[in-house]
């Protein structure tokens, strides 16, 4: 029963080396493109990260400018054993959303060390309302919606009017 047990964490410990072994192998080339928040509104800021990019890059897509990536970690051998280079073979920078993109599903080119990689429909941009003035309003209210509104009052105020008036005659009786 012992021999049986000890093979089998024996087996799960090869195999999780035998998975990380190439992990470690690939950091030479750019993988894995993560974009958060992974749905944004114009203007705003998107965190964009990349495995595999140890010395930094650039990243593109159509809804921002050119965004250049910094290796993430404190340099030193890291991850990458006795081959040297930056951090732990991660990149990041931040990109601002284009104010005049339009809605939609855009690519991210991630440009590393020489290699090039496409994460298609990385992140989503929402069209948004102008809050605080007036919502999808952009010149107020016209004449139109000042009488609509006023006669919307108008009416309110007679109708509580009227409604005082019968309360106060039906106690009088």
């Amino acid at each position: 029963m012992r021999n049986t047990r000890a093979l089998a964490v024996a087996g799960a410990a090869v195999a999780a080396l035998g998975l990380s072994a190439p992990a470690a192998v690939a950091w030479d080339t750019p993988s894995n493109i993560t974009a958060l928040p992974s749905v944004i509104a114009r203007g705003g800021q998107l965190t964009i990260t990349v495995d595999g990019c140890r010395n930094g890059g650039t990243a593109t897509s159509n809804a921002f400018s050119p965004t250049q990536l910094s290796p993430v970690g404190g340099g030193g051998k890291g991850n990458e054993g006795n081959r040297g280079g930056d951090g732990n073979g991660t990149a990041r920078g931040t990109a601002t959303i284009n104010s005049n993109a339009r809605p939609g599903s855009y690519d991210i080119t991630v440009d590393c060390n020489g290699r090039r990689m496409t994460k298609p429909q990385a992140f989503t941009v929402i069209g948004g309302v102008r809050g605080g003035i007036g919502g999808s309003s952009t010149t107020g209210a016209t004449p139109t919606d000042m009488a609509i509104g006023g006669g919307l009052v108008a009416a309110a105020v007679v109708g509580g009017g009227v409604f005082w008036m019968r309360r106060r005659a039906e106690r009088n009786i």
